[in-house]
Order: structure tokens, then C-alpha cells, then sequence
């Protein structure tokens, strides 16, 4: 009777048909509302339920949106806008109290949402981030379509599959792999960005230019004191291009959810996140990533073979974009390395870097070379002290 009851152990694989939807618009609360419109369907008979959340900074900015956006949802019957625009604060504040998400879910609850409700939410990384990591885990998710109003996060992280908010002085520490529903990169949200922000992204579309294509890399450094001006044909097509590069490797690289030891996306980001937390956020995000771009560029060109001359083009065109490549934390090596150990804390197993061997050759590495990683440091260090003598 036992050995009856004996059954074997299986391993079965299985995969889960996901749909990400990214659209490109230029005036998605004007003349193109139905790209929106179109990704909101009704839960069957009834109207589908919305609610809206909104940067603050964003509402700020632009005291129209909310009104337009409630105008939006109430002249469609497909859809049931639940209570008023929610605003929430933008930047890394949202991130850093923990006591925000627990607002937004008990909102969520009151206004007895579930799966098939849809969450819109508009602002920057750091609110799409925050909100999107209460909508993951209410209900086990809730539907949640993204309108980033950053270069930073229009590039990248509003088309990624990570939520996150950050806890014991660490970046990104809580949070989930969630697909939005969908997200729509509407260039009319970009207008009223202040210069500094607008610029951050683009150390993001740099970033995934070394990272898989060199044709890309060229034309981003050869456009890059154009798009420092706020020329926007020059900007929006990097941020396009950007944007698709990282729905590529999300959807097609194998690895949406980073169960394997590399994460390859995050090419020069071991020194931005340490950098960020010692700084108390002053360096922002995309500040960060420029900075440990350069680093990594730098490092690469010492221990893998990275033309130097690629190297220097690195530095020049985050130069040209608007990155400053400093801060005094930069020269703060020995804290600045404890981001190492974090960074291989954050996805388990053995340390695991990318680094590159040339444009569009990434490698992974797993051991730091101390000595040649502070002389990375110190000739950026040298390099941005260089460049703010000729200002």
C-alpha cells in the first residue's frame, strides 16, 4: 500500500502568456485620448472603474491635467472614475515612507477596487514606482496603466516590470515584478518639466546605447548638445528608441523577472544606487546613472578591452547632455563601494556586474579589481574638475 502511494517529484516548466502595450503619443489628453481610452475595457456589462493618481509636482505644474483628466473618464460610459484625482508626492520622498503605500491601499479599499478596476497613474519614476508596488499587491494586482511625465522614466523605468519603494536606507528594497497594463510615453507631459529633470533620462537612453546598439550610441552623442537645449525631434526619438531597446530585452531577453544572475539593464547602477542613499537623495536618479555610466565606461576601458577613445566618447557626450559627473560623495570611495555588497544582496548568489568589451558587447564580470576601479573614479573625478575649469 505505501509503495502505492510513492509518487514521483516533477519539475514542470510553464510559462504565462504576459501582454505589454506601449504606445507613443504626442497629446494624449488632447486629439489623442483614444490611445488611452482604447486600453481601458469595460469589466464585462459594467463600467470599468478608474481612479486616477497624480505627481504632485506634476499637478502643480500643470493645474489643467486633473480637470482634464476627470473630463476624460466622465464623458465615457465604458468607465466609472472612482472619487477624485489622488495626489501623492513626487521625487524619492514617495518612496522613502513606507506609510504613503499604506494610504494608497487603504484608498484602494474604499473605493472597493479589484482586478479588473484600472489604476491611471501620472507623474515620475518615483510615483510610478510607489503606486505601482500598492497596485501589484492589492488584490494581488490591480490594473495599472502608466503616463510617465519624465525623460527618466518615459526611457526607462515606466516601460519596466518593477515596482519598488525604498526601505532601511536602501534602494528599491521592497517591491514586485508586475507588467503594467499598459503605458502610454506622451510627449506634451514633457513640457513642463524643469531643464534638470529633463536632462536626467537621457544618462538612461546612454546607458542601453552602450548596452545593444552602436548606431544608437553615435547618434545619441552626436545629438547631444542639441537635445541639452530641449530640442525635442532629437530628444523624443532617443526616448523612443530608448524605450523600445528596454521593452526588447524585458520581453525577448529571458529574463523579465531577473531570477538569473546578471542584470544587465543596470549597467553603471552598483555606484548610482549607493550614491543616491549617501548623497540623502540630493543626486537624483539619472545624475546617479551618468555618474556610474561613466565609471563603468571608465573600469571597462582598464580590465575588458572598452576602446579607451569609446570610453572618452562616453564621458564627452554626459558631459555635453548636461551632467555635471560630480559630487563630493564620488570621492568617498570606501562607502561608495559598500554598494557592491548591496547590489549582490538585491539579487542574490554571487556578485554579478556588466560590464563592456566594446559598444553593444556587454560582459558579465564577478570580481572587482579595487585598485583599477579607484583609478575609474578618480580619472571621471579628474575629468568633470577638468571640464568645470573651461566653464
Amino acid at each position: 500500500m505505501t509503495e502505492n502511494l510513492a509518487r514521483p517529484l516533477r519539475d514542470v516548466s510553464f510559462s504565462v502568456p504576459f501582454v505589454h502595450r506601449l504606445r507613443f503619443t504626442r497629446d494624449v489628453m488632447g486629439s489623442e485620448q483614444s490611445v488611452l481610452a482604447d486600453l481601458l475595457q469595460p469589466s464585462g456589462e459594467a463600467p470599468a472603474k478608474v481612479q486616477i493618481w497624480m505627481d504632485e509636482q506634476v499637478a502643480k505644474a500643470r493645474p489643467d491635467l486633473s480637470a482634464e483628466l476627470k473630463q476624460f473618464a466622465d464623458s465615457r460610459p465604458a468607465l466609472d472614475r472612482v472619487g477624485n484625482v489622488q495626489l501623492v508626492p513626487g521625487g524619492e520622498e514617495i518612496k522613502n515612507d513606507i506609510h504613503i503605500v499604506e494610504r494608497m491601499l487603504k484608498v484602494f479599499n474604499v473605493s472597493d477596487l479589484d482586478r479588473r478596476s484600472y489604476l491611471i497613474v501620472i507623474g515620475g519614476g518615483a510615483v510610478l514606482d510607489a503606486v505601482g508596488f500598492a497596485a501589484a499587491i492589492a488584490h494581488r494586482g490591480i490594473r495599472l496603466v502608466r503616463l510617465p511625465t519624465t525623460t527618466l522614466a518615459q526611457c526607462d523605468s515606466g516601460i519596466g516590470v518593477k515596482n519598488a519603494v525604498n526601505l532601511f536606507r536602501k534602494k528599491n528594497w521592497i517591491g514586485t515584478f508586475a507588467v503594467p497594463w499598459g503605458v502610454i510615453n506622451d510627449a506634451s507631459l514633457l513640457e513642463s518639466l524643469p531643464d534638470r529633470d529633463f536632462i536626467g533620462g537621457f544618462s538612461e537612453c546612454l546607458k542601453v546605447s552602450l548596452l545593444k546598439d552602436a548606431t544608437f550610441f553615435d547618434q545619441l552623442c552626436a545629438k547631444s548638445e542639441e537635445i541639452s537645449q530641449r530640442a525635442m525631434e532629437p530628444a523624443l526619438a532617443a526616448i523612443q528608441r530608448s524605450a523600445e531597446l528596454h521593452l526588447e530585452h524585458i520581453t525577448n531577453g529571458g529574463d523579465p523577472f531577473e531570477a538569473l544572475e546578471a542584470r544587465p539593464l543596470d549597467f553603471g547602477h552598483w555606484s548610482a544606487h549607493k550614491l543616491e542613499s549617501l548623497t540623502n537623495f540630493e543626486v537624483r536618479h539619472g545624475e546617479a546613472v551618468a555618474i556610474g555610466v561613466a565609471i563603468d565606461a571608465v573600469y571597462s576601458s582598464k580590465k575588458f578591452g572598452f576602446p579607451m577613445s569609446r570610453a572618452y566618447q562616453v564621458l564627452k557626450c554626459l558631459k555635453n547632455l548636461g551632467f555635471e559627473l560630480f559630487h563630493p560623495m564620488v570621492k568617498e570611495v570606501t562607502p561608495l563601494f559598500e554598494g557592491l555588497e548591496e547590489f549582490r544582496q538585491h539579487l542574490g548568489g554571487r556578485l554579478t556586474l556588466t560590464m563592456l568589451e566594446d559598444v553593444g558587447k556587454p560582459h558579465e564580470v564577478h570580481e572587482v579589481d579595487y585598485r583599477q576601479m579607484r583609478c575609474a573614479i578618480e580619472e571621471v573625478v579628474a575629468f568633470a574638475e577638468k571640464c568645470d575649469l573651461h566653464v
